[in-house]
């Protein structure tokens, strides 16, 4: 796949089907990217569309199928548009500490490829005005999903949270709500069913 150098590559990119539900269109919007004019889309095309075809079918897929329609409020970034975030104080970490998250198109320190969205599932938003805690949905997504690394806002409400697909998953979850880290390397750990017993049961596709 070609470097995206005119309007008509960047129209046939985002036209690129990364799953039965997502194409390439949905990761691309920006709001640092729209107020400032900072170009959002890859340098490194072919390994963005392989990182994010990987999180669209083994984890935003089955959400999908599961609780119902996600939404997705942040997902690729550029190196510009991260770097330029990072900058301003907008909630961006570091490139290095992107790489393989938000920024689809760069391998990690050790040459694995990875790919972060940060989601919002209405089904769950709800419940959780009603009083259900993070936890529970951190602890499905856990026992169900072969996610590398999650990390929960408050998010005004929205219970929003990034959502990473990795070669080598390291099953870490944080929050920035109490506790700050639920799981850490929690590969064999499972079996969280008390938590999430009025949950649906997992769906694959629908």
């Amino acid at each position: 796949m070609r470097a995206i150098t005119s309007y008509e590559a960047l129209d046939k990119f985002g036209r690129v089907r990364l799953s039965k539900h997502f194409f390439m269109r949905d990761f691309l919007y920006s709001e640092i990217s729209n107020v400032y004019g900072v170009p959002n889309f890859p340098e490194n095309p072919e390994l963005a569309v392989e990182a994010g075809k990987r999180l669209c079918e083994e984890l935003l897929e089955p959400l999908n199928a599961t609780f119902g329609r996600i939404a997705v409020r942040s997902a690729y970034r550029s190196l510009a548009v991260n770097s330029f975030g990072n900058e301003k104080g907008h909630n961006c970490a570091s490139n290095e500490s992107n790489f393989a998250h938000h920024i689809w198109d760069k391998p990690d320190e050790n040459g694995k490829i990875g790919a972060t969205a940060c989601v919002v599932i209405p089904w769950f938003m709800d419940k959780y005005a009603d009083g259900a805690d993070w936890r529970s949905l951190a602890y499905w997504i856990h026992d169900h999903l072969p996610y590398s690394e999650l990390e929960f806002f408050d998010g005004k409400g929205m219970c929003s949270f990034n959502l990473n697909w990795h070669e080598i998953p390291k099953k870490n979850i944080r929050s920035w709500m109490t506790p700050r880290v639920l799981l850490k390397d929690a590969q064999d750990q499972k079996g969280f069913a008390d938590w999430y017993a009025d949950f649906p049961q997992l769906k694959l596709s629908n």
